[in-house]
């Protein structure tokens, strides 16, 4: 690949600098800090509105009974975005263009077209997300509040120009915005932490509609576009000299992504731990994000809700970025395309607009946002599991047969959730599961 695709917004100082880290000639921070940002780009997926909108159902409606599903979504984050980002350091490509590379031609479009319907279902959570909390916190109108998240987004979006560091700056900022407002929010309601602690190791689905919000968590916390944008992310990051280089390089990233992505856990967790404090007692029909706001202030006071506003608002907008960064990188490896910035926001935000235009309950839209995601999730999984097993695309980097089989394991349970939701919208009684 081109030096200067590889090193695209590179000043000479950072590249010496990242040179430096990965020979071992400088340590510490400051080396991690050069290496530092892909995974906490993608980690963005995973507190993105959708999370808010079903771990707010999920707390207020069963307490902490599934806080095990965010454990176990975040640990098949970590594996497969892991498995991402070291398919783009080793082979210099994203999935999407290994994808048309090795598969047939149907296939191919096949998973673009899944693709590209994530890319909105993904979108409509984030704008949707984003808007909700603009117009809660200023008394916009949603319509508005969906307008003005857009030119944020843009805005962030223009950045990129002056290279990958200043956006992942400041979508980085972002993300520890959320984490700081869920921190505060654990100050205000304690949780009851030995519950907490049963039930974040104990499987269990009360009964059939707690199923289908499985299958939601999941599908908000492992996100079709963050596996497919992570392989990207990571191949431009530096030149690689040698194969000691490389291996230096994987090293970080695989402990880059268990911290992003285990800070993205954190802030999950807390946010179930939240409304299972607040709302379970006494307010377990809180289902939407407008409800949970409005029952926030008298409970615990305007600040509470103020905070949880600007949660809502950080993560809408930055995951809204993030999500046309992956949709761009999606169609282009995919199907070659090519379109301005401006024209992939307008088409993906399209439904959004709809959905709020037709007078379609914001929160719900959002859930049923997270079920797509869950159901196309298996697309991108079983392509990175064929790929990075194969020797010929990864070479002596292959996935091991542990790696691989923890790997399988983890795309079956999302099959076995999505086979749990499809009987369940068909009317087939699901053995175990109470109606």
């Amino acid at each position: 690949m081109p030096e200067a695709v590889v090193q695209r917004g590179l000043t000479e100082r950072t590249r010496f600098a990242i040179g430096e880290a990965l020979s071992g000639r400088r340590r510490g921070w400051k080396a991690a800090f050069q290496l530092a940002g892909p995974a906490f780009v993608a980690s963005v997926a995973y507190t993105d509105p959708g999370n808010f909108a079903t771990n707010i159902q999920a707390g207020a409606s069963y307490g902490y009974s599934l806080l095990w599903v965010v454990l176990a979504a975040n640990l098949i984050a970590m594996l497969f975005q892991a498995m991402s980002a070291k398919l783009g350091i080793v082979t210099g490509q994203t999935l999407p263009e290994l994808c048309r590379t090795h598969f047939a031609k149907p296939v191919v479009w096949a998973m673009w077209i899944a693709s590209e319907i994530a890319a909105m279902a993904t979108d409509l959570a984030e704008f949707l997300g984003g808007a909700i909390g603009l117009s809660l916190l200023t008394g916009l109108p949603l319509l508005a509040g969906m307008a003005v998240t857009a030119m944020i987004t843009y805005g962030i979006l223009v950045f990129e120009k002056a290279g990958f560091r200043p956006l992942e700056l400041i979508i980085t900022g972002l993300v520890g915005t959320i984490g700081l407002c869920y921190l505060i929010e654990l100050f205000i309601t304690p949780p009851n932490w030995s519950a907490a602690a049963l039930h974040l190791v104990m499987p269990q689905l009360p009964n059939a509609a707690a199923a289908t919000l499985a299958v939601g968590m999941v599908g908000a916390t492992v996100m079709p576009h963050a596996i497919y944008l992570h392989s990207g992310l990571t191949r431009g990051r530096a030149i690689i000299r040698n194969e000691n280089e490389r291996r230096a390089l994987l090293r970080f990233s695989n402990r880059e992504v268990v911290a992003a992505l285990g800070f993205a856990g954190c802030v999950n967790i807390a946010m179930v731990l939240m409304a299972a404090s607040a709302f379970s007692a006494g307010h377990s029909n809180v289902a939407e994000i407008e409800t949970a706001y409005h029952t926030l202030i008298p409970l615990l006071g305007a600040g509470a809700g103020s905070v949880f506003l600007i949660a809502l608002m950080a993560s809408g907008i930055s995951s809204s970025a993030v999500g046309t960064m992956a949709g761009q990188m999606i169609m282009q490896g995919f199907v070659g395309f090519y379109i301005p910035l401006w024209i992939r926001r307008a088409v993906t935000m399209l439904p959004s607009f709809a959905v709020v235009a037709m007078g379609y309950n914001a929160t719900t839209s959002l859930i049923m946002s997270q079920v797509v995601l869950s159901v196309i999730l298996p697309v991108p999984m079983i392509a990175l599991l064929l790929l990075s097993r194969r020797k010929p695309v990864m070479g002596e980097y292959a996935t091991s047969r542990t790696a691989f089989i923890l790997a399988l394991a983890a795309t079956f349970i999302v099959l076995s959730l999505n086979a749990i939701l499809i009987a369940q919208t068909l009317g087939i009684p699901v053995p175990g599961l109470a109606a």
